[in-house]
């Protein structure tokens, strides 16, 4: 979907001017009021002098940056009685909670917690930060959080795993200690995205608790590092850059915003190649725009994940501000029934996965993190999928320097079309947020080569003992054209699809580029029986060629839960040796068949859950490896066939 030529820069002016300023606009929408969503998303033309940037803070010689990330202070609040109380001017009865982490795993009376909770946190601000515009930033913070500085509102974010920016302004003090106060509360409520069932339109004959739509644990709490961070009052606010390729020439074409209509001289610098490429520019009115070539560019893949180093620097030979970045270039395009990675098919080799771990949740672990990439590679991955929600913005730098391929997805799983009208509207109005910040977050991400827009939407949650209204498919039809028409006016540079259960809905997954779909045969459905889910697998895989003729189709889950040390022969269900032959099965079926671009077993380690008849030890089993990252059987398994090795029968997967 990447383009070429004239192509290109028209592509990334457009989804610049769809986004306003991408990190203002983005933000804007992200602080307005719960009640306000149906107003819509905002989007301004430049950014307002007093915004905050939501550019990853790379430091500079303009720029400084100190990770807040620590021990906090932290107060539950189940009756909501904080901010009544003014727990902001100061939280007592306060015990110490590290930051990032979620709180869940930490303390005994929040194992299953998800309402309102309180940090505090003290820190000073360098005074030779005196005259710069001072910001703070949050990775994450899940679901909803409301910020105060020194007893002043700042303002507050609507909706998990995705960044949100303060400038401190006014309420930032050079002179003493920094109170700053943060609320979160993740509520399981309808209106958010994901949701829980609705118990008025919905009769279930299991429950789990805490009571989701999704097979994941709620972790609550601020998952991603807090930065603050310092900037020239004038400085560059935000920047896409979208890459193509003429010939042997790389083409890097740059928009990028200065806050406050700045005007004057810029320079773009492109280094890393034989030679730095430098081009100067004027910033008219907060906007600059520019393409540079790169003779006999070196493409990013994950057989070369090379990447080049941006400098944007503005206000002439004594730059005033100076902001560096890491791209690759790169194409990616949807050509027939194949996926093109700078015009030559990849077939994608890889896992969905969750960022879960022991002790931490969901909180950012950069050990685990490394160790979990050294996994992938040593498995012969070469692509992921950030199942079911945006993964940290670490996890992406890491992936492009890996050369990972990344299916980026939304929050947006278990959405359902039984619910009433207003709630579908709120939830709509939710991922289409979501949207805009995810691709103003991840667009400048060589490894993301794909947006999701859902994961297993469904007529009607699982577990329920009613029919599905009769309307159910045209609502989602409708919910997933407005999506989609979205993102695209967002990103015209990725191709854009929609992961579907057991096929799903046409009119559904048809609206994306490239059809994804998770299947279960041999466990949820046909279980136990592997002989009958092969054919059956067989079927299911032309009956969704001819439902969506000329589009590539990837599965993206597949697989069996498998008790770590548990063995049988013959295989059966739950053993390591049914997961293994399960898994084998599958890619033996999907591998005689070219227009399966793709294959990503579910899942890549186990996680947690919420508690379940399901469930044992509130655990997915799923993992090729333990939730500690020990392989099991069918991560050798996997090994050897990524490596090329043929996968045989079942009597074979274990040899």
């Amino acid at each position: 979907m990447t383009g070429s030529g004239d192509r290109l820069t028209e592509h990334a002016l457009t989804r610049r001017q769809a986004f306003g300023a991408l990190g203002g606009a983005a933000a804007v929408a992200a602080l307005i009021p719960e009640q306000a969503l149906a107003a819509g998303i905002q989007e301004t033309a430049t950014a307002p002098a007093g915004q905050a940037t939501l550019l990853y803070p790379h430091e500079s010689a303009t720029r400084a940056t100190r990770d807040l990330s620590s021990l906090w202070r932290f107060r539950l609040d189940p009756r909501d009685v904080g901010e009544g109380a003014k727990w902001f001017d100061g939280l007592e009865q306060a015990r110490l909670i590290p930051v990032p982490c979620s709180w869940n795993d930490l303390f005994d009376d929040a194992r299953n917690y998800t309402g309102t909770a309180w940090y505090e946190h003290e820190f000073a601000i360098d005074a030779g930060w005196r005259g710069k515009r001072i910001h703070l930033r949050f990775g994450s913070a899940v679901y909803r959080a409301k910020v105060w500085l020194n007893g002043r509102l700042l303002g507050e974010h609507i909706g998990g795993h995705l960044p949100f920016a303060f400038d401190l302004g006014a309420a930032a003090r050079f002179d003493a200690p920094n109170r700053l106060t943060v609320m979160v509360e993740n509520k399981l409520r309808l209106d958010r995205v994901p949701a829980i069932p609705d118990p008025e339109t919905s009769r279930t004959w299991a429950a789990d608790f805490p009571q989701t739509s999704y097979d994941f644990f709620p972790y609550s709490g601020i998952h991603r590092p807090v930065l603050l961070f310092a900037t020239p009052q004038q400085h560059v606010h935000d920047v896409g850059v979208t890459t193509g390729r003429s010939g042997g020439t790389g083409i890097v074409a740059v928009e990028f915003t200065v806050n406050g209509n700045w005007s004057g001289p810029a320079r773009l610098t492109l280094s890393g190649g034989p030679r730095p490429i430098s081009l100067t520019l004027d910033v008219r009115a907060g906007v600059g725009k520019a393409e540079l070539r790169v003779p006999s560019a070196r493409l990013w893949s994950p057989e070369d994940p090379f990447l080049y180093r941006l400098n944007i620097a503005i206000g002439g030979d004594a730059p005033i501000d100076d902001y560096a970045m890491k791209i690759g270039i790169r194409t990616i395009e949807v050509a027939g029934e194949q996926l093109l990675l700078n015009g030559k098919p990849v077939t994608l080799r890889g896992f969905g996965k969750h960022e879960d771990f022991i002790l931490h949740g969901r909180g950012l672990d950069l050990a685990v993190l490394v160790r979990d990439f050294e996994l992938l590679k040593w498995i012969g991955a070469n692509s992921f999928r950030t199942s079911h929600y945006p993964y940290s913005e670490e996890a992406m730098i890491l992936a492009d320097e890996y050369g990972f391929l990344v299916i980026d997805e939304t929050p947006g799983v278990s959405l359902t079309f039984s619910d009433r009208p207003e709630i579908v509207e709120a939830r709509r109005v939710q991922l289409l947020r979501d949207l805009s910040e995810l691709v103003a977050r991840d667009c400048n991400h060589p490894c993301v080569i794909m947006w999701s827009v859902a994961n297993e939407p469904l007529t009607k949650p699982f577990h329920t003992l009613d029919d599905a209204p009769a309307d159910a498919v045209e609502k989602g039809r409708a919910f997933f054209a407005s999506a989609f028409a979205h993102l695209r006016s967002l990103d015209r540079t990725r191709p854009a699809t929609l992961v579907s259960l057991q096929g799903g809905p046409a009119e559904w997954i048809g609206q994306g580029d490239v059809i994804c779909t998770n299947s279960y045969n041999g466990w949820y459905a046909i279980s136990g029986e592997q002989d009958v889910a092969e054919a059956t697998l067989e079927r299911d895989v032309l009956a969704l060629r001819a439902r969506h003729p000329g589009k590539p189709i990837m599965f993206t889950e597949f697989g069996a839960d498998g008790i770590a040390g548990l063995h049988d022969e013959p295989a059966a269900m739950w053993s390591e040796d049914y997961q293994a032959e399960l898994i084998a099965l599958y890619l033996r079926v999907l591998a005689r068949h070219p227009f399966v671009i793709g294959a990503h077993p579910w899942a890549f380690a186990d996680f947690r859950t919420a508690q379940s008849v399901l469930r044992v030890d509130a655990t997915n089993f799923k993992g090729v490896f333990t939730r500690d990252r020990r392989p099991k059987l069918a991560a050798r398994v996997l090994r050897e066939a990524w490596a090329g090795k043929s996968v045989g029968r079942t009597s074979d997967a274990k040899s």
